[in-house]
C-alpha cells in the first residue's frame, strides 16, 4: 500500500535487505523508534533474496567471529522474539580437505576456533560419509565439523527482522527511490527521495550493490565491487535427508547445502565476473542474471565428482545473482570519514546472511553509540585509502578477493593485484638491493632482502617459508651490528595552533604539555579505556607537533583527532605522509655510523633517548628521532622527501665498514617480539586497556581529565583480569602463526595475538593476553604452568611479563 513519506526521523536506513532489516530491528530494540527504512522496491528484492542462506561463524578475526556468532544467537529466538517462521536450523557445517596443505589449514583453524570459542572438530571421512551418505569420500584426507553453524531461509529471516522492528514502531516504506543526501556543516541532515525530502540526525547506508553509488551523493566512498555468484538447487535426490550439514569442498571451489530434498549446489570460481553498469539499472528487483554454464562448467565437474547423484537429477533452479565484495574479502561498516552521521553496513561478500543478526545489532550500536560494542577494525570502512576511490583499483582488487574465497591461505601471503602504486623514494635502490615488496595501504614496503643469488620472491607454504634465513641475517645485522629500515609509509601529520596542546591534552592518555623536542609514546582512549590509537608525537614548537601512526591507521587516526577539535578551538591538521621519507639506523653501530654523516653531536649527553632534533645527515636537512621500537640503540630519521636518496646513499656508504644491512618489516617483526614491543591491531585494540597491556607508563594519571581516565581509575582500583605476556617454546622446529590457544595449568586462558620467531634467543615466540576469572594477583602469571595448542596438539610453553631480549633496556643507550 502506498505510505506517506514522514518530515523527519531521527535516523533513516536505506535499504531493506537483511543487514538494513537487522539495524532497524536492534535500533528499536534498544530504544529508538524513530527509525524510518527506505527500500526502493520490496523488501529483500536486491541481494538478500537469491542468497545461498549457509551460515557460518568462523573467521580469522575473534570479533568477527564473535559477530557471526551473535548472528546465530539471534537466529535461535527470532521466531519466538516475532512470531514470525524464519527457516532457521543448526545443522553444522562440513570442510572437506583433498590435500596434506588444506589439512594443515584446518589444523590451524582448529586451534583459532578453540581460541575463540567455536566449537571445531576434526574428523575421519568416513564420519563425514556418516552424517552425508550421499557424498563420495575416497579421496578425501580429513574433514571439519562445526555443529554449531547453521542454514536459513533469507527471505523469511529478513521478513522477520522487519516484523519485529514494525512491532517496535519502526516505519517501513517500499517503494520509494533516494536520489540524493542532504548535509550541514560536514553532517548528514537528510535523505532526498522521489518522493519527497526527509530531515534526520543518522542516516545509515545499507544499499548492498546500490551501497556505493548511494554514498557518492553524499560524497562517501564506499569501496565495493557487485559481482556475479551463481548456484543453482537441484530437484529431489533419493534418500537425502532434510538438514543435512552443510558441505564445503575449497579444493573443488564448491559448496552444498540441503534444499528441500535437493542440493542447493555454489562455488566461487577464480575468475570471477564483475557486474558493472553505472549507475545499476533501476528495474534490478528480484533480478538475476541468465545463467552462464560456460563459466560454472569447470565447478559443475568437480561437484559431479563429490555428488555423483548430480548427475542424475534435473535443476529446479538456477541463480546467478549479484553480490557486493571487498578487496579484503570483509564487509564495510561504521560512520564515514567524509561525513559525520553518515553510516555504512555494507559490501557483504555474499555472507550478508551469516553476517546480517549480528553485523545489524553491531551497526546499531555503534548508531547509537558513537563506537562499536567491541573492536571492528578488520570491517571498519577506516580502513581505506584514498586510492581506494579508484573505480578500476576497487574492481581489480575485489575481483582477487572474491576469486581467493576458496584458496589456500598460507601465512603472510600478499596480494599481487594493482601493486606499485605508493613507492617509497628509495623504492628504486631497494629493489637494486634485492627488496622482496610487500603490500599496506598502496604502499610497497621491504619486507626482506634477497642475498646475493636468491631470488626476492615470496615461496608460499606452511611451516618456514624461504625467507626465514634472509630474515634471520637482518635480525642478526640489527642486533650485532647496524641495519637500516625504510619506514616512510607511516602516516605522518602536524598538528599545529595555540590550542593543539589543548586537542592533545583531552584525547590522548600521556601529558602532551612536554618541552619542544620531546618524543612522547602516548595511546588515545576510548570512554572504556580501550586504545582506540597509540601514537609517537613530538612537540616541535610551542603550537605545532608532529604526529607518526603506523601505515594503516592513516584515516582512522586523522578523523578521530579532527573530530575531537571543537569549532571555537585555534587548531588544524595537515597530512604530510608524502612531503617525508623515514629512514631507520638501528643497532650497536647506529651512532657511530650517523656520527660520520652527521654534522651534529649525537653522544647521549648532547641526544638523549626520547628526543628529537633538527640536524644535517649527508647536506640534507632531516628531523630525527631517538626512538628503539626494535630494541636497540637508534634513530628515525625523517627526510624532505627530495633529500631521501641522497641520505640513503650516504648512510650505505659510510656503513660499508659497519657491516650494515638493509633490513624489512619481517625483521621488525621478529625484533619488536622479542622486545615485547605491542602493535596496534594486535596486541592492543579498542577492547584493551593500557594496564592490561602494560602500558601503564603511556598514561599520565595525574592529569585532571582526558578520555579514558575514569575507566582506567576504575580498573586500576578492582584490578586487572588479564594481562599481555610473551610465551616461548624450547622446540626451535616448531612454527607458531598467531591465535594459538593458551592454556593456564591445563586450562584455557586466552590466545596468541602474534607470532613469530626470534632470531637472538633462537626459539619461537608469541605474544598474547592470559585472562583470569578474578582480579590478577602478584606472582599469578609467574605460579602458572603453560601450554600452546599448535596444529591441534599442546606444547609446554613459557611466559614472561618482561622482555626476553635486553628485558632491563641496557642495549639501548649502548
Amino acid at each position: 500500500m502506498p505510505q506517506s513519506l514522514p518530515s523527519h526521523a531521527r535516523i533513516v536506513v536505506i535499504g531493506g535487505g537483511i543487514v538494513g532489516c537487522s539495524t532497524a530491528y536492534h535500533l528499536a530494540a534498544a530504544g529508538c523508534k524513530d527509525v524510518v527504512v527506505l527500500e526502493q522496491y520490496q523488501l529483500t528484492a536486491g541481494s538478500t533474496w537469491h542468497a545461498a542462506g549457509a551460515v557460518g561463524q568462523l573467521r580469522s578475526d575473534a570479533n568477527v567471529t564473535r559477530l557471526l556468532s551473535e548472528s546465530v544467537k539471534l537466529y535461535d529466538e527470532l521466531e519466538d522474539l516475532t512470531g514470525q517462521p524464519s527457516g532457521w536450523v543448526r545443522n553444522g557445517s562440513l570442510r572437506l580437505a583433498l590435500t596434506p596443505e588444506r589439512r594443515t589449514e584446518y589444523e590451524i583453524a582448529q586451534s583459532v576456533a578453540h581460541s575463540f570459542g567455536v566449537e571445531f572438530n576434526m574428523i575421519s571421512p568416513a564420519e563425514a560419509a556418516e552424517m552425508v551418505p550421499q557424498m563420495k569420500v575416497s579421496d578425501v584426507l580429513c574433514a571439519a565439523f562445526v555443529p554449531n553453524d547453521g542454514v536459513a531461509n533469507p527471505s523469511d529471516i529478513t521478513q522477520a527482522l522487519a516484523k519485529g522492528a514494525r512491532n517496535h514502531g519502526v516505519e517501513i516504506i517500499e517503494g520509494i527511490r533516494v536520489t540524493g543526501c542532504t548535509t550541514k556543516n560536514g553532517t548528514a541532515n537528510g535523505v532526498e527521495t522521489d518522493q519527497g525530502t526527509i530531515s534526520c540526525e543518522i542516516v545509515v547506508n545499507c544499499g548492498g550493490i546500490w551501497a556505493r553509488e548511494l554514498g557518492r551523493m553524499a560524497g562517501v566512498n564506499v569501496p565495493l565491487q557487485p559481482s556475479h555468484h551463481q548456484y543453482f538447487v537441484t530437484e529431489t535426490i533419493d534418500g537425502l535427508a532434510r538438514y543435512i550439514p552443510s558441505v564445503r569442498d575449497p579444493d573443488k571451489q564448491t559448496y552444498f547445502k540441503e534444499e528441500v530434498g535437493g542440493l542447493a549446489v555454489g562455488g566461487y570460481e577464480f575468475n570471477p565476473i564483475p557486474f558493472h553498469p553505472d549507475p545499476i539499472p533501476s528495474n534490478h528487483e528480484f533480478r538475476l542474471m541468465e545463467p552462464n554454464y560456460d563459466h560454472f562448467t569447470p565447478l559443475l565437474e568437480g561437484a559431479c565428482e563429490r555428488f555423483p547423484a548430480l548427475e542424475e537429477v534435473g535443476v529446479r533452479q538456477w541463480f546467478n545473482g549479484v553480490e557486493a565484495f571487498t578487496e579484503d574479502g570483509m564487509f564495510i561498516m561504521g560512520e564515514a570519514p567524509e561525513l559525520r552521521n553518515y553510516f555504512v553496513g555494507a559490501g557483504f561478500n555474499a555472507f550478508g546472511i551469516a553476517a546480517g543478526g549480528g553485523a545489524g545489532k553491531a551497526l546499531a550500536h555503534w548508531v547509537l553509540n558513537g563506537e562499536p560494542p567491541f573492536d571492528l577494525w578488520g570491517a571498519d570502512i577506516r580502513r581505506f585509502a584514498p586510492h581506494h576511490h579508484s573505480g578500476r583499483q576497487v574492481l581489480a582488487r575485489s575481483l582477487d578477493g572474491q576469486a581467493k574465497h576458496y584458496k589456500l591461505h598460507y601465512p603472510h601471503e600478499e596480494s599481487t593485484v594493482c601493486r606499485g602504486l605508493r613507492r617509497s623514494p628509495v623504492y628504486d635502490r631497494l629493489r637494486q638491493a634485492g627488496a622482496c615488496f610487500g603490500g599496506k595501504y598502496g604502499w610497497e614496503r621491504p619486507n626482506w632482502f634477497a642475498a646475493d643469488g636468491s631470488e626476492p620472491k615470496d615461496e608460499y607454504r606452511f611451516g618456514r617459508q624461504n625467507w626465514f634465513p634472509h630474515v634471520a641475517e637482518e635480525h642478526k645485522a640489527c642486533r650485532e651490528r647496524v641495519a637500516v629500515f625504510d619506514q616512510s609509509s607511516f602516516a605522518k601529520f602536524k598538528l599545529f595552533g595555540s590550542d593543539a596542546v589543548n586537542v592533545l591534552q583531552n584525547i590522548c592518555a600521556a601529558n602532551m604539555a612536554q618541552e619542544v623536542g620531546k618524543i612522547i609514546y602516548t595511546p588515545i582512549l576510548n570512554a572504556r579505556g580501550g586504545i582506540e590509537s597509540d601514537l609517537t608525537i613530538t612537540r616541535t614548537a610551542e603550537d605545532e607537533y608532529f604526529v607518526v601512526t603506523g601505515t594503516g591507521s592513516a584515516l582512522r587516526d586523522a578523523s578521530y583527532i579532527r573530530s575531537h577539535i571543537a569549532p571555537e578551538q585555534d587548531a588544524r591538521l595537515m597530512e604530510v605522509t608524502s612531503g617525508y621519507a623515514c629512514l631507520s639506523a638501528m643497532g650497536p653501530q647506529a651512532r657511530a655510523l650517523l656520527s660520520e654523516i652527521a654534522e651534529n653531536d649525537l653522544s647521549d649527553a648532547a641526544f638523549p633517548l626520547g628526543t628529537a632534533r633538527d640536524i644535517i645527515v649527508a647536506g640534507a636537512p632531516v628531523t630525527a628521532l631517538r626512538v628503539a621500537f626494535v630494541g636497540e640503540l637508534g634513530w628515525e630519521i625523517y627526510i624532505p622527501s627530495e633529500f631521501a636518496v641522497t641520505v640513503y646513499d650516504a648512510i650505505k656508504e659510510a656503513g660499508r665498514s659497519h657491516g650494515t644491512a638493509d633490513a624489512g618489516y619481517r625483521a621488525i617483526d621478529s625484533l619488536r617480539l622479542e622486545k615485547a614491543r605491542r602493535l596496534w591491531g594486535h596486541e592492543i585494540g579498542p577492547d584493551y586497556t593500557p594496564l592490561e597491556a602494560g602500558l601503564g607508563f603511556a598514561v599520565d594519571m595525574t592529569k585532571p581529565d582526558f578520555i579514558g581516565r575514569e575507566a582506567l581509575m576504575a580498573q586500576q582500583a578492582r584490578g586487572v583480569r588479564r594481562r599481555l605476556c610473551t610465551f616461548t617454546v624450547n622446540d626451535p622446529e616448531l612454527v607458531l602463526y598467531g591465535k594459538e590457544t593458551i592454556f593456564r595449568n591445563g586450562e584455557q586462558a586466552g590466545w596468541l595475538s602474534s607470532a613469530g620467531f626470534g632470531h637472538s634467543i633462537g626459539l619461537p615466540l608469541g605474544l598474547g593476553y592470559v585472562s583470569c576469572e578474578t582480579s590478577i594477583a602478584p606472582g599469578w602469571i609467574a605460579d602458572g604452568t603453560y601450554e600452546l595448542e599448535v596444529l591441534g596438539k599442546r606444547v609446554p610453553a613459557v611466559a614472561y611479563l618482561k622482555p626476553v631480549y635486553d628485558p632491563e633496556n641496557k642495549k639501548l643507550s649502548a
